[in-house]
């Protein structure tokens, strides 16, 4: 009899084993590998000073030397191309919109609102301030808005943008079809002149 529960233990102790062992080789076959990482991603960067792309209503942003709220966002698509565009405001008068593209790099580029100017996009190269600019991208992108920006939930946008010297830029933008040009300039920025605060996290 006690040879019959030596061998019972036995093949229970085999019988475990052998589960363990078919469980942990399943396991070794199922782990994904890692994802690839690109070499000149800048994850400091984004620890340091905050992530662009997770910028958000509610957030703050710092640019030289003031400190603008996030009271909105706009994000665009135009095909499988994305990107955002956030109204920034101080509370007292100064109002900025900045957006964030990745194409491939990460490009932040600060944009003013441009009043009063009868200037129109089409040319491929136009003056503006004594700066000469050359015809860069236009299209036609749809929206969807988040939180205040002035503008319906969804919808479209007509664009034509225009690079300068120095990372300066215009932008004409028409929002909804039939609408008239809306003109501002933009500067480029390096990832170091600018701190983003995200809240709520």
């Amino acid at each position: 009899m006690f040879v019959v529960v030596v061998l019972v233990l036995v093949a229970l102790a085999a019988l475990a084993w052998w589960l363990w062992r078919r469980n942990a080789a399943r396991n070794v076959e199922t782990a994904a590998p890692p994802p690839p990482v690109d070499p000149f991603a800048d994850s400091d960067s984004d620890v340091l000073r905050g992530d662009p792309r997770r910028v958000k209503a509610g957030d703050l942003v710092e640019a030289y030397g003031k400190t603008l709220a996030v009271r909105g966002s706009l994000r665009l698509s135009e095909g499988d191309y994305a990107w955002a565009e956030h109204f920034l405001d101080t509370g007292s008068g100064v109002k900025r919109w900045l957006s964030v593209e990745a194409d491939p790099d990460l490009e932040l580029v600060l944009w003013e609102e441009v009043t009063g100017s009868d200037l129109q996009p089409g040319p491929r190269e136009l003056s503006f301030e004594g700066v000469s600019y050359r015809s860069d991208e236009k299209g036609k992108a749809r929206y969807t808005s988040e939180a205040t920006t002035g503008l319906a939930p969804t919808g479209t946008v007509r664009y034509h943008d225009y690079d300068g010297p120095d990372g300066q830029k215009l932008s004409f933008e028409a929002f909804g079809d039939g609408a008239k040009w809306e003109l501002a300039k933009g500067l480029t920025l390096d990832r170091n002149q600018i701190t983003i605060y995200h809240q709520n996290e």
